[in-house]
């Protein structure tokens, strides 16, 4: 279970990492067409709200350490898209509504949770948030009707790393009788956004052809 908990950590370390070298070799190009800024922005809220607890609850150093990379990370990706290089961002294909995202979610959260306090709400509403945060990402490459190689390569991982994590719940409700109904389902709905694209990953993008989805 840990190591499938671990591989699942390092999947999603590797797409922060792919992410960001994304935004800096899209500059070669002038542009960032490539990304949605409204999903990261989502993904820094979901880590936000996931990781208040660093500062009333102390684990361990390394639970500490990836909180802060996560947070870090998501954040500096958002500066990155609308501060350093804004110029670059193309916020036309962009336009996803974000807010029929995140009130819903909002509202959800405070009707099912496991405790009706501040930080359990919070953390609920950020499982949930993050099952969708990618809709904005998804959008804008049916808008735009193509994605870069290494774009695809970024959300493969993304999705991918949540796959693993939906394994190491059933790992943990076989062998340790643990059961997280919220954690599951918000697993299992972020999987099925991802399944589509899976499929053209695989039969394109694998094969050395450039992903390219109707408009």
């Amino acid at each position: 279970r840990r190591c499938i908990r671990l591989l699942g950590q390092l999947f999603e370390m590797y797409q922060f990492i792919v992410r960001l070298l994304f935004i800096f070799s899209s500059l070669c190009f002038f542009s960032l067409t490539g990304i949605s800024g409204k999903s990261q922005i989502l993904f820094a809220l979901v880590f936000t709200t996931r990781y208040l607890d660093l500062f009333t609850i102390f684990i361990s150093l390394y639970n500490s350490s990836m909180k802060i990379i996560y947070i870090g990370c998501a954040y500096a990706t958002v500066y990155l898209i609308y501060m350093k290089f804004k110029a670059t961002y193309d916020g036309n294909h962009d336009t996803f509504r974000v807010e029929f995202l995140v009130v819903p979610v909002g509202g959800l959260s405070f009707l099912v949770n496991h405790d009706f306090s501040p930080l359990e709400i919070l953390w609920t509403f950020s499982i949930y948030l993050e099952s969708v945060a990618i809709l904005p990402q998804l959008f804008m490459i049916s808008k735009t009707g193509e994605a870069e190689t290494i774009t695809t390569h970024y959300l493969f991982f993304l999705g991918l790393y949540r796959a693993l994590y939906l394994v190491n719940w059933f790992w943990r409700y076989y062998f340790e009788g643990f059961f997280d109904l919220i954690a599951i389902v918000a697993g299992v709905v972020q999987t099925i956004l991802y399944c589509d694209f899976f499929y053209l990953y695989v039969t394109k993008v694998l094969k050395g052809k450039k992903l390219s989805l109707p408009a």
